[in-house]
C-alpha cells in the first residue's frame, strides 16, 4: 500500500543555516504519527515544509500518491493538507463560528461541517459568538483545530498541541484525536510532550538537531533509548 505521505531526504534551508538534513519518513493512510523531539531540532520546519511555508527546500514531498513539492501552499490545503500552526493563528476579532468557516472555505467535502466540530468541542457552540480574542487559550487551541477540520483534510498537521495549555485542556483535547481519526483523518503531531504523544501515536519518529535520531513503534523501543535519542546522549 503506498502510503499517503512520503518525505524523503528532506533538507531545509533558512538562508545560509541547514535547518533539517535528509530528513526521510512516511505516514500511512489512518496512521497517528508523532515527531518528537526538543526545541531547535526541526520540527516544525518539517511541518512546514510539507504545507509549503519554508524559503528553501529540497527532497521529495509526495501526498496520496503524488509529488506536491512545487504546489503552493493553497493547492495542498485543497489537496487535502491542513495545519493547526503553533500559537494558534486565529482571527481575533473574528467570532469563533467565522473562524471557522475560514476552514470551510476550499470547498473540500467530508464528514466535518460546524455541528461535527460543535459535537467534538462543545465548549465552542456556547461561545460561537464571542470574538476569539475573549477565549482561553486552551479554547483558542479548538477552534485553531477546528478550523482544520472544516477543510476536511486528509492529513492535519498539529505543531505542539500542548504548548502553554494547563494538563486539563491539554488532556480534553488528546482525547478527541481518535473520534477525528475515526472519521479518515491521519494525523502527524509535532511535540515536546513525549508521554502525551507516544501514548497515542502508532508510530514515532525523534528529531536531533536536524536529523532523525530515532524511530519506531512506542511499545517497541525503550524510553531509555528514546531519552538519549530526543538529549542527544546517544552522542
Amino acid at each position: 500500500m503506498t502510503p499517503l505521505l512520503e518525505i524523503e531526504d528532506l533538507n531545509i534551508f533558512y538562508g545560509a543555516f541547514h535547518a533539517v538534513h535528509g530528513v526521510t519518513f512516511s505516514c500511512d493512510e489512518g496512521e497517528i504519527l508523532s515527531i518528537i523531539g526538543a526545541n531547535g531540532a526541526g520540527k516544525s520546519s518539517t511541518l512546514k515544509a510539507i504545507i509549503g511555508q519554508v524559503p528553501r527546500s529540497t527532497g521529495t514531498i509526495r501526498f496520496a500518491g503524488s509529488d506536491i513539492r512545487d504546489l503552493s501552499t493553497p493547492k495542498r490545503i485543497a489537496a487535502g493538507i491542513a495545519l493547526v500552526p503553533e500559537g494558534r493563528k486565529l482571527f481575533p476579532s473574528l467570532s469563533v463560528e467565522e473562524n471557522l468557516r475560514v476552514g470551510g472555505f476550499p470547498g473540500r467535502r467530508g464528514s466535518f461541517d460546524l455541528e461535527g466540530v460543535y459535537d467534538l468541542f462543545p465548549i465552542l457552540r456556547e461561545k460561537r459568538r464571542q470574538a476569539a480574542n475573549e477565549l482561553s487559550g486552551g479554547q483558542q487551541q479548538m477552534v485553531s483545530i477546528g478550523r482544520a477540520l472544516m477543510m476536511n483534510p486528509r492529513l492535519i498537521l498539529f505543531d505542539e498541541i500542548s504548548l502553554g495549555l494547563s494538563p486539563r485542556i491539554v488532556r480534553e483535547i488528546y482525547e478527541q484525536l481518535p473520534a477525528i481519526r475515526a472519521r479518515g483523518v491521519s494525523m502527524l503531531i509535532v511535540e515536546q510532550d513525549i508521554s502525551r504523544s507516544l501514548a497515542i501515536a502508532d508510530r514515532f519518529v525523534c528529531m536531533l538537531e536536524g536529523r532523525i535520531s530515532l524511530s519506531g513503534r512506542p511499545g517497541e523501543v525503550s524510553r531509555d533509548a528514546i531519552a538519549d535519542s530526543y538529549f542527544g546522549a546517544h552522542a
